[in-house]
């Protein structure tokens, strides 16, 4: 049998509520459950009764508790019914083997086909070089990242590295690290933890709420300047816009976020050198710098690095300067 062949999808996946998510909604629980398919592809499942509850259908609004049962049964069809269409998009391939292939995602580029962004988006480039990603959920892509943050992405290349590996990110056993510029000089490291939830107003924005979805990130600081702070950021969850959101909640939004209140900020009499690169630079300053898993059948250990982009390169290289420059 092809090892891509759909048929290896399971068509049916069983799963029981653990308690942390006792409360949640079915909807929010089965994104947690089964992270390999994508939230619209489980909301038409909810919708039409092939994710049930406890045996019976049930509304996405439906809170769930800790034991309650959820069968699925996956569509047959690639990608969640979305044909990609096979584009030239650049990206860096950084590794590449039989189960699995990391790329590095320039700045400026959307990850997955969606509304307003139909195509010419990374997976159409990823799935013109490797064709067989069309008949896995998701192209394979196990995790994402916004068009406007730069780095290290994983897909997988087949179903069943695909259900290994999105089973383990799940479990939060896949390191992602991000290396953040963030306005305002902090005073130490430590972890936000704070739920997170889709803004009612804009929904192109995510907001800190108490009725969101858990969430949590970790920060250290690698360098310290007149305005503003280098960070290390690692992710112990996954939500969308979670380390922009989480950092703007503490008072130090990402450089260039302006979705997310990041306006210019300049230390006191800045260099030329540093005022121009702030004023310009145009997107957040985050780049996903660090991958580390385990592959479950194999046990051996990845560890894959991508280096900064020069952009970012430029940025630091003027909040440089400016430091070391003796100010009055």
């Amino acid at each position: 049998m092809n090892e891509n062949s759909e048929s290896e999808i399971p068509k049916i996946q069983a799963s029981a509520i653990p308690e942390r998510l006792s409360g949640s909604r079915l909807d929010h629980a089965a994104c947690e459950l089964y992270a390999e398919y994508s939230r619209t592809v489980l909301k038409k499942c909810i919708d039409g009764h092939t994710l049930r509850l406890n045996g019976a259908a049930a509304k996405p609004s439906t809170k769930v508790k800790s034991g309650d049962k959820i069968e699925l049964k996956v569509p047959q069809e690639p990608n969640g019914h979305q044909k990609i269409l096979p584009q030239k998009v650049d990206f860096e391939l950084i590794a590449e083997n039989r189960d699995f292939i990391v790329v590095n995602k320039p700045p400026g580029v959307v990850v997955h086909p969606g509304a307003g962004n139909p195509d010419r988006t990374l997976l159409n480039g990823i799935i013109n070089e490797f064709p067989e990603l069309q008949y896995i959920p998701r192209g394979g892509l196990i995790h994402r990242i916004d068009k406007n943050t730069s780095g290290l992405l994983l897909i997988a290349r087949n179903t069943q590295s695909y259900a290994l590996l999105s089973r383990i990110l799940q479990k939060r056993a896949i390191s992602r690290i991000y290396l953040a510029i963030v306005n305002g000089v902090m005073v130490s490291g430590g972890s936000v933890e704070a739920n997170i939830r889709r803004d009612n107003i804009i929904r192109t924005r995510m907001k800190v709420s108490d009725s969101g979805r858990y969430a949590k990130t970790n920060f250290r600081i690698l360098k310290k300047y007149r305005a503003h702070t280098l960070l290390e950021v690692q992710l112990e969850t996954g939500r969308t816009h979670q380390i922009r959101v989480h950092m703007a909640s503490i008072g130090h939004p990402i450089l260039g976020d302006t979705t997310y209140g990041a306006r210019p900020h300049m230390p006191k009499n800045p260099t030329t050198s540093l005022r121009e690169t702030v004023s310009a630079f145009s997107r957040q300053a985050l780049h996903a710098t660090r991958l580390e898993f385990t592959f479950p059948e194999r046990g051996k250990e990845w560890s894959f690095i991508s280096h900064l982009p020069s952009d970012l390169n430029t940025l630091l290289a003027a909040l440089d300067i400016d430091a070391e420059k003796p100010h009055s």
